[in-house]
């Protein structure tokens, strides 16, 4: 059963930008892929460095720490040196909030 919980409101993460939130403990980076927010676990898979501090191109996350790059949308690794994909979270957009299961 999905755990909803509100992380920001939509206008905190505008297009083409990337946020870090906290969802009960756990850290999520919301990116802003051209009207669609996805979210990830903020923690690069290479080294655990926040995804957060990177920069989002187009649909990808750079961790700006190594080059690792994702998808900002499934988590999935793109490039070295991550060899891990990086964990995703369902997201719905409700009244203007920004709500993320991280069950």
């Amino acid at each position: 059963m999905p755990h909803w919980v509100k992380v920001a409101s939509a206008e905190d993460c505008p297009v083409g930008e990337l946020k870090g939130v906290v969802a009960e403990g756990t850290p999520v980076v919301l990116a802003n892929v051209e009207g669609t927010v996805c979210a990830l676990k903020d923690e690069c898979s290479h080294q655990d460095f926040p995804l957060s501090d990177g920069e989002l191109d187009g649909a990808d996350i750079l961790c700006i720490y190594h080059g690792a790059r994702f998808d900002a949308c499934t988590g999935a690794r793109k490039s070295l040196p991550a060899i891990m994909p990086v964990r995703s979270f369902p997201v719905e957009i409700r009244d203007g909030d920004i709500y993320v299961d991280v069950g």
